[in-house]
């Protein structure tokens, strides 16, 4: 059927392998596999040895092995669970082989006393004996010799209707092109494979797939094997080519150019009450360079909560209007909308700059009035959530977008907006705030197409949080000592959290605390703020919290970024062992913003899970969000941290950033060598392993 000298394996079709018809084929295309070079690095998720038979006798609990007996015995077992029951014999010793998963065809096939067979499974032991419970298994000839594998076998991701057999037979065809000659082009260059010491290609996936007997377990487990190295190298490249080559195509568009004649910025930073710290003045000194080149800016700043990102990005602004532009800002929630506002407002009104503020809320009259006036650049700078850019919302001259909390918002988004603020021949700049920090190996690859700046100094005066973590038993201890601290003048926070997504439940559990409070603290005045509050409820009860009329103020984690009460210095997390610890890092910096000493409860209800445990330890011991961001990539991996859902990125087949962080600085130095050496291998790098994700692999 293949008679092809050298089969292109990019090309040639599953469906061409002995064995695939239509259905077949419409399973492996579940998996993402067409070709039989998509079926070659379709890489299996972890081996087993079957390299040897264990005798019966032998067996131990919790065993991963394989043996071979001679049927004795098929029974249906009845009872609460019904279950098929096969017993195996191996000279004196004996197995079970139990079916709760059956039907009548399995039965008859073997119901065959006497029948040799060969199992592989997980041994257990019940008051029958052992026992295998869905082994894999098949028959063999009563005279057919013992053999075995002389490879550890691999165990793929697979879905319904594909078995491993099914996997495993179709990978050995493909191995078998791959040997006699069928292409799996080589896309880095010798003098890289060997400077890096890195195996070829079709080596490294023939030892991925079929692994030798003698090959050193621990290592395939861990993913440490030069094979499986080789693959992540080239994976982590074709991520690292594919931002490249975004930043590439955002940098060769036009964008407003600036000068730095104008005298706004200078006022504005001096009618400030403090002043900028020296990380501050280095930052906004990046973002004029950029706005000054003519490419768009597309720029992350991150810092801590509380370094002041948002005055950078206010100085930042002020240059696109003092030379006549327009700026967006986006918030991911109406809450940190309105804070940006209110904060624009007081800074930009003395200096006669006009601000709205646009949210999905507001509509009818001061809807048009908003829109109309920013088509008619009467509007110098509008803040909101992503109503920003419905289609309606049309700008006159936009040159900044600035981006609030990054990593609620993805790649995706980042290049739409570009799109959508462009005029003419122009697309706006675009500065993104992240007040969660991004460890740099995560930077380094998910926001290749980003410049980072880091503002990693905190403002003079602040004090550090002491962090505290309790069991819920000590409740009432809790309840008095947030008593003494708001009787004294001072402010808290008491924060609902709920395993459960659902809002609803939420914001009736932080209204069942605020009866629970108001009875054990008649002489408070307690407050409750919830994401299912209309917006006008969320800023009077805000309003009477910044002003000192609430003495203590529950909320659902709807106040995590943006809210600043400097009086307030004690908050309670209430099952903190729920939340990760980016989201436990903001809710702290609610705290500790004034130069009152602050403290942060951590409320927990045992028992505690070992990663809970961790993260808890984590936030108890360090206050640097950089070290907790880089600690949370630890115990969670990248997808978490970034949000694999917003990102759209950190999806791998076999990269793991946190383990294969050692191998970025080559990656970035190789794709740079790529690109501009050989940009046809960069091209082909990217289509083999993204080639599912279009905005990546096309660009």
């Amino acid at each position: 059927m293949i008679n092809q000298d050298r089969p292109s394996l990019n090309s040639l079709h599953c469906i061409e392998l002995k064995g695939v018809g239509p259905k077949i084929a419409e399973h492996l295309k579940r998996l993402g596999i067409v070709t039989v070079q998509d079926l070659l690095f379709h890489l299996p998720l972890r081996y087993e040895d079957r390299t040897h038979f264990k005798p019966l006798a032998h067996l131990k609990p919790g065993d991963h092995v394989q043996v071979e007996g001679t049927i004795a015995h098929v029974v249906i077992k009845e009872g609460r669970r019904k279950s098929l029951v096969v017993r195996i014999e191996e000279e004196s010793a004996y197995l079970l082989l139990r079916f709760f998963h059956f039907n009548t065809a399995q039965y008859n096939l073997i119901n065959r006393p006497g029948q040799r067979v060969h199992c592989y499974g997980e041994v257990k032991w019940n008051a029958q004996g052992y026992e295998m419970i869905h082994p894999e298994y098949y028959f063999v000839k009563e005279d057919q010799p013992l053999t075995t594998s002389n490879t550890l076998t691999a165990i793929y991701p697979t879905t319904e209707g594909l078995h491993q057999y099914s996997l495993r037979r179709l990978t050995d065809q493909a191995l078998l092109l791959l040997e006699k000659g069928g292409e799996l082009s080589e896309h880095l260059p010798v003098a890289i494979l060997e400077e890096l010491a890195l195996p070829g290609l079709t080596k490294a996936v023939h030892t991925i797939h079929r692994p030798p007997s003698d090959t050193p377990q621990e290592t395939l487990h861990q993913g440490l094997h030069p094979a499986q190295q080789r693959l992540v190298f080239e994976e982590l490249l074709a991520h690292q080519l594919s931002l490249a080559r975004i930043r590439m195509r955002t940098r060769s568009l036009q964008a407003p150019k600036i000068t730095t004649q104008s005298t706004l910025p200078d006022q504005f930073l001096m009618q400030l009450p403090f002043q900028l710290t020296h990380a501050q003045k280095r930052v906004i000194h990046e973002i004029v360079q950029d706005l000054q080149s003519g490419s768009p800016m597309l720029r992350l700043v991150q810092g801590d909560v509380g370094s002041g990102k948002t005055v950078v990005a206010a100085a930042g602004a002020l240059y696109l209007i003092s030379a006549g532009f327009q700026v967006a800002i986006m918030a991911p929630t109406e809450l940190l909308a309105e804070q940006h506002y209110k904060n624009f407002l007081s800074w930009f009104n003395p200096l006669e700059i006009n601000v709205a503020w646009l949210t999905s809320a507001i509509k009818g009259k001061k809807r048009d009035e908003i829109a109309e006036n920013l088509l008619g650049g009467q509007l110098q700078i509008v803040i909101g959530t992503h109503a920003l850019f419905q289609k309606e919302i049309l700008f006159k001259n936009l040159g900044l977008i600035i981006i609030d909390e990054q990593h609620r918002f993805g790649v995706h988004q980042r290049l739409a907006l570009l799109n959508k603020g462009m005029w003419g021949d122009y697309h706006p700049h675009q500065l993104i705030m992240s007040a969660t920090p991004i460890p740099r190996t995560l930077a380094m690859t998910a926001y290749a197409d980003l410049d980072c700046s880091t503002i990693d100094e905190l403002p003079p005066g602040r004090t550090p949080i002491k962090t505290v973590v309790l069991p819920n038993s000590k409740r009432q201890e809790l309840i008095h000592r947030i008593k003494d601290n708001c009787l004294a003048g001072a402010q808290a926070y008491w924060v609902c959290t709920l395993i459960e997504e659902s809002e609803i439940l939420e914001c009736q559990a932080a209204e069942e605390i605020t009866k629970e409070l108001t009875a054990c603290l008649p002489e408070l005045r307690i407050g409750l703020v919830h994401g299912r509050m209309k917006s006008k409820e969320k800023e009077q009860i805000m309003f009477a919290f910044n002003n000192r009329t609430i003495d203590l103020l529950v909320a659902t984690t709807v106040i995590e970024v943006g809210v600043d009460v400097p009086n307030a210095s004690l908050m309670v997390i209430e099952n903190a062992e729920r939340l990760g610890l980016a989201q436990l890092h903001q809710l702290r910096g609610r705290v500790g913003r004034g130069s009152i000493e602050s403290h942060c409860v951590l409320l927990y209800q045992p028992p505690l899970s070992r990663l809970a445990s961790e993260r808890l330890s984590v936030l108890r011991s360090y206050s640097d969000g950089f070290i907790i961001a880089q600690k949370d990539l630890e115990l969670r991996g990248p997808g978490e941290v970034l949000g694999t859902r917003q990102t759209g990125l950190i999806q791998f087949k076999i990269a793991d950033l946190t383990r294969d962080q050692h191998l970025l600085q080559n990656v970035q130095r190789v794709s740079e060598v790529l690109l501009h050496q050989f940009p046809e291998n960069a091209d082909l790098i990217v289509q083999r392993w993204l080639a599912d994700n279009h905005l990546l692999s096309e660009v």
